[in-house]
């Protein structure tokens, strides 16, 4: 499938209420990259299937963005496997320091990030930073 396609597929789905989490993307070498390229407001979650930090996120992340489909709108998630791509060139960009580490971007800019946090309220702050954004 075409990059260009993809992202706009991605897009569309993760408009769509309740889905947002269910269809975050997976990253591979240009998708995140082309979403700040566009300007786009963008939640890189740099996880591993194995961390137990992670996986609280991830319930967090799922709770909110079921509970405000606007998240799913005006953000895009995008889901960086850290045995993947943990020491690649995006997280060496971005100075990630390791799994569980939510970033908000819009276009090349960090708003905000989370290392290791899976309190409600923090990653909820979060993405209210990136509705604000993208208004």
């Amino acid at each position: 499938m075409h990059r260009r396609r993809f992202i706009a597929l991605a897009a569309a789905l993760a408009a769509l209420p309740g889905t947002a989490r269910a269809f975050a993307t997976d990253y591979t070498p240009g998708v995140a990259e082309a979403l700040m390229a566009e300007g786009r407001i963008v939640l890189l979650d740099f996880h591993a299937t194995w961390c137990p930090t992670c996986a609280a996120q991830e319930r967090v992340l799922q709770a909110l963005t079921t509970e405000n489909p606007a998240y799913g709108q005006a953000i895009a998630f995008v889901k960086v496997d850290w045995d993947s791509h943990g020491r690649g060139p995006l997280a060496q960009k971005l100075r990630i320091p390791r799994r569980s580490t939510l970033v908000l971007l819009k276009g090349e800019e960090e708003l905000g990030r989370i290392v290791a946090g899976t309190a409600r309220s923090q990653i909820e702050a979060l993405l209210d930073q990136g509705l604000a954004a993208a208004e």
